[in-house]
Formats: C-alpha cells, structure tokens, sequence
C-alpha cells in the first residue's frame, strides 16, 4: 500500500513516487534493489549493452522488483540486447535519447512498462504517439546526458500538453532533485515523481568509486559543466544535440572549449581516460554528477535516502504558508 499516494505510484504499485535513474556504469543491481525495497522503483543502468554485465546486475538485484533502462540510439545497434533482458522480467523499460517506436511493442508484450525519457516537447510528443506509460521530464540539471531546457519550465509545460494529449499518462520530474523540497515542488509543477540520479548516484549501494564519491562532497552546484569531452574522449559517437554534465575538474579544463584539438587527439587520450576512470581518479576522466552536488553533504544508503526525501516533501505539502 502506498504511503505517498500519487499517479506514479498507483500505476506502478509503489509505496513512494521515486523512480532511480538508470545510470551506466553506476545504476546496478544492489542499487536498483536498495530503492525498490525502500518503497520506489530502481532501474538497472543498460548503458551502451553489455549483455553479461546486465545478467549480473538482475541477479545481484535478487530477485527484487526492479526495471531497467537503455540509450536508446546504441540499443538499435544490438536489438537482440532487449530481447535477452526482458526474459529477467523486469517491471519497467525506460528508453532515453532516441525513437522508442522500434522497442515499444516487445517491451508492452511482456507487461513491462514503457517509461520514455524525454528532454523537449518534441520527445514528448514521440512518446505519446508510441503510448508510453510514464514520461519522464528531465532538465539540463541533471548530470550525465541531456539536452538545454531546465526542470522548472520543462516539467510545466510537458505537464500541461499531457493534460491536452494523454491525461492519464503519469509524468515524472528529473533534474536537479535531490530532496524533498524536489520532490514537493515537482509535484506543484505538475508531476507525479521524481526520478533521481546524483542523488542516488552519491547512496553507498552505487558503483561508484570512492575518490568520485569524495569528489562530490567537494563540489557545489556550479562545479558542474555541459560538456562533449567526456564522449569525445570515449569515442563514443552521440546524436547531434545531446551534451554530458560532469564535474568540472582538470580533464574538462584541459580539453573544454578545445573540442576539434581533442577530436584530433582522441585515440591516444582515450586510453589514458578510461585508465583514469577505472582507476577512480577525480582529476582525469569524466565524474559523472549534476548540480544537484550541491545539495549532497554525505554518501548513505539509498534507502534512507528515499525514505528521507518522501518525508521531507510531506511535511512541506502538509505544512500551512
């Protein structure tokens, strides 16, 4: 029974509005578990596809409720990928940063719900013409991939063409939320839920190294930058439009602004960055948070994190102004 009735959590049967972000790389299994467990939704972190890492990742879930999510643009080079998840049966698919209109009808046909993520009106209108279940709004805030517009005027405004479109289609808030005061003033905008990342991202359950957790303990909101290096770095080829948030440090120093030097470069960087990466190293390779850093003073497990946040944010919806 939920503690927190919302749209979100009637269509999900959650106890809590809170979605976890399906972060490569750190989004695993324990995370995912941790925050369905606590009363959420956690979504395993799909990547680019790795098919053997994302086996693991669902059994180190144990069997708990959980979801899962994709780039969608890289998913379309390895459909196959999709096929293979779903046999873990996860609760939900969450599709981001492409058409979803090539996956919609495989994930429905398990019973998995579609959530689409999406970053403009333009997104949200591709996933009401596919039927998404959920629809996430995610703001230029959030670390990690997206594109220009902000949480405080997207959310509103997708809120208000679902309203006109697809009225019962839940909508969830990303971008910059990392408390209850997030969470309540989502739900003002028009939201149903919220979906975190940096927050959970800096949770104890999250693969994350510990010098790039120290990193965020370190950094405020503006120690953040929109950024192509890390991709460039990588080189990983994303879609025209699409930039990274991460933290400003001594690799995005060195290489932002200066993007056609490091193109040229990239073959001998790349080794030198996934090194670093692997290595933790907070100075040299991308750290993948938002500006919501600045509202993170501790790393602590994510189910008190998600516990906290839905009391925080009931006690303000509650409290009289």
């Amino acid at each position: 029974m939920t503690d927190f009735p919302t749209r979100l959590t009637r269509a999900l049967d959650l106890r809590y509005p809170v979605l976890s972000a399906p972060m490569a790389f750190a989004g695993g299994g324990a995370l995912a578990a941790a925050v369905s467990q606590a009363g959420g939704l956690g979504l395993i972190g799909g990547g680019y596809g790795d098919d053997t890492w994302l086996a693991e990742q669902f059994a180190l879930a144990r069997g708990a409720r959980v979801g899962v999510g994709f780039i969608t643009w890289s998913l379309r080079k390895s459909p196959a990928l999709l096929t293979e998840v779903l046999r873990h049966k996860p609760a939900a698919v969450m599709l981001s940063f492409g058409d979803p209109r090539p996956f919609a009808d495989e994930i429905r046909a398990t019973g998995a719900r579609l959530i689409c993520q999406c970053q403009d009106l333009g997104h949200v209108m591709d996933a009401v013409e596919v039927g998404a279940d959920i629809i996430v709004a995610q703001g230029a805030e959030a670390g990690g991939h997206g594109k220009q517009r902000g949480t405080l005027s997207l959310v509103p405004e997708v809120a208000d063409y679902l309203t006109r479109h697809a009225p019962e289609t839940p909508l969830v808030a990303a971008g910059g939320i990392a408390d209850g005061r997030g969470l309540a003033a989502s739900l003002m905008l028009g939201a149903d839920g919220v979906l975190l990342g940096t927050r959970l991202w800096a949770s104890d359950e999250a693969l994350v190294a510990p010098g790039h957790h120290a990193a965020i303990l370190e950094t405020g909101g503006d120690g953040t930058v929109r950024t192509e290096v890390a991709d460039i770095a990588r080189q990983i080829a994303w879609p025209r439009g699409f930039t990274a948030r991460i933290r400003q440090n001594a690799f995005t120093d060195r290489w932002h602004g200066r993007e056609e030097a490091l193109r040229a470069s990239a073959s001998s960087v790349a080794p030198t960055y996934r090194q670093a990466f692997a290595a933790g190293d907070p100075e040299n390779t991308g750290v993948w948070f938002g500006e919501a850093a600045g509202l993170i003073d501790r790393i602590e497990p994510a189910a008190q994190i998600v516990t906290r946040l839905c009391a925080e944010a009931r006690a303000l919806l509650t409290r009289p102004f």
